[in-house]
């Protein structure tokens, strides 16, 4: 094969789009690679921001929590007789806790008078412990949730009469 040869295959790869040619003669090899090829290096590189996806790993607990919100109806559900009193929600999924330790007494318990901004009970996410307070005054009517026990977002843990 001659330079002319070469040349005009060059050309001739050029004008069809293909990203690469291999030509392999008795004596001679040759690789053609075209700028498309850039395009698809580029491609690759958006491919391979596929990490940014590795949320996917936390889809798999998606189907945990449901599991756990079924637990939720065992663990006392608010019934309609109860819509006259406020709940208070899990801001947060973690471990309920009633205590501040285990060789104390709880934090509240039903019949508890109850001020704006008392602590209620801990919530544990991620080994931070979080104090979870009242949102409004009144009286503890129910405790929702059982202790020690996972619970969910907006999960109801407390229903308070706030006359």
């Amino acid at each position: 094969m001659d330079l002319k040869e070469i040349q005009s295959l060059i050309k001739f790869v050029a004008k069809s789009g293909a990203s690469e040619v291999k030509l392999e003669t008795d004596d001679v090899k040759i690789t053609i690679k075209t700028g498309s090829e850039d395009k698809k290096g580029e491609t690759t590189t958006y491919v391979q921001q596929i990490p940014v996806n590795q949320a996917l790993p936390t889809q798999p607990v998606a189907p945990q929590a449901p599991a756990a919100t079924e637990n939720a109806p065992a663990q006392g559900q608010p019934s309609e007789e109860d819509s006259k009193y406020i709940t208070i929600k899990s801001p947060i999924i973690g471990t309920y806790y009633r205590r501040p330790a285990p060789d104390k007494p709880n934090f509240v318990e039903v019949g508890d008078t109850i001020a704006k901004g008392d602590v209620l009970c801990i919530i544990e996410a991620m080994k931070l412990f979080n104090e979870i307070e009242a949102e409004v005054s009144g009286k503890i009517v129910k405790v929702l949730a059982d202790d020690s026990s996972p619970v969910e977002f907006d999960q109801p843990l407390f229903l308070v009469d706030p006359s």
